[in-house]
């Protein structure tokens, strides 16, 4: 397989790495590099010994990556797509649902792999939950909460809905297979205007609430990425920072016969996920899906459905509502 990355920036410099990883192990055949920066994209082919090209219509490969700035993933998505290039687009997919999906009907018509870059699919902790939640283990899942704090400068294109938010709407929805039926959001932007700096938001699955904190405005903490959910017989912790660390809460509440409500906990304990750095992950079960011609874990629709998500919590911090959504039943993702 011919393979190329779009853009050489933070992210797309990983990109690049990890392709280069997969050159080496020769699970691909040839990897090419593209960035309109082109000091910037001879440094890092320089460093790595690969070609590179500074405009994407010079590409000649099977798949890319498209590690761009998100307000380009439309017309750079829809060019590639166009010229029967499988895409795993970074998230956000796009800035608008409408743009989001024309990307995966763009994919469809062209019978093109479409993956998006929400990573955390890949996260081996987070994925040794989900399998235990499957299971049953946790009883019925009442209550998530996400934390994603830091201490910086706002960006100037995008705030923490598309940044980070963008992560925990996804990860609930892999979580619980399913979508939310109704969402609040409420935003705050007092460093940048029109640029969220910290974010609330509750999404509402029937009988279970997800609550996502996001923030860059939080000098209090380190960095800080962590999960919470609450089970009706068990509970979890994750501090995605540690790829592999899942601890797990034996507590629960439970009716008495004779006492009424009555609490266990039992202390908690730590299980230790098998080792895999989520990224090259993502990108090797891209690759497979490509070749395969079959759509990844994350696929288009499931990075379509996340940008949903957001338009809807944008609706409720402008109109100060609930915002009540009809959804149809999601497809459960491996």
């Amino acid at each position: 397989m011919r393979y190329g990355v779009v853009g050489t920036g933070y992210w797309g410099k990983n990109h690049v790495r990890v392709a280069k990883e997969l050159l080496d192990d020769g699970q691909l055949d040839e990897v090419v590099i593209c960035d309109v920066d082109e000091s910037r994209v001879e440094s890092l082919a320089d460093t790595y010994d690969l070609p590179y090209v500074t405009d994407v219509d010079d590409l000649d490969v099977d798949a890319a990556t498209v590690a761009t700035p998100s307000t380009t993933h439309p017309a750079i998505g829809d060019a590639m797509l166009n010229n029967g290039i499988d895409l795993l687009v970074e998230k956000p997919l796009a800035l608008t649902s409408e743009e989001a999906w024309d990307l995966v009907t763009t994919a469809e018509d062209n019978d093109c792999t479409l993956g998006v870059g929400h990573i955390f699919r890949y996260h081996p902790a987070l994925r040794a939950l989900k399998r235990r939640i499957d299971r049953g283990e946790l009883g019925r899942i009442k209550y998530l909460q996400t934390r994603r704090f830091s201490f910086r400068v706002p960006r100037t294109t995008t705030g923490v809905v598309y940044s980070l938010a963008v992560h925990d709407v996804d990860i609930y929805d892999y979580l619980l297979d399913s979508r939310p039926d109704t969402v609040h959001g409420q935003l705050d932007s007092f460093v940048r205007e029109g640029i969220t700096e910290t974010a609330t938001i509750t999404l509402g699955y029937g009988d279970t609430t997800g609550v996502i904190n996001s923030s860059w405005q939080i000098p209090v903490f380190d960095k800080t990425r962590d999960l919470v959910v609450v089970g009706s017989n068990r509970s979890a912790y994750i501090d995605y920072l540690e790829n592999t660390k899942l601890e797990l809460f034996d507590a629960e509440v439970f009716s008495d016969p004779t006492d009424g409500l009555k609490s266990r906990s039992d202390g908690s304990i730590t299980h230790t996920a098998e080792e895999r750095e989520p990224l090259k992950f993502e990108v090797e079960s891209f690759i497979e899906a490509s070749e395969n011609g079959t759509q990844p874990p994350a696929s288009g629709e499931v990075g379509a459905r996340a940008v949903e998500t957001l338009e809807h919590v944008e609706r409720s911090a402008a109109e100060n509502i609930v915002v009540d959504v009809e959804q149809p039943p999601m497809v459960q993702q491996p």
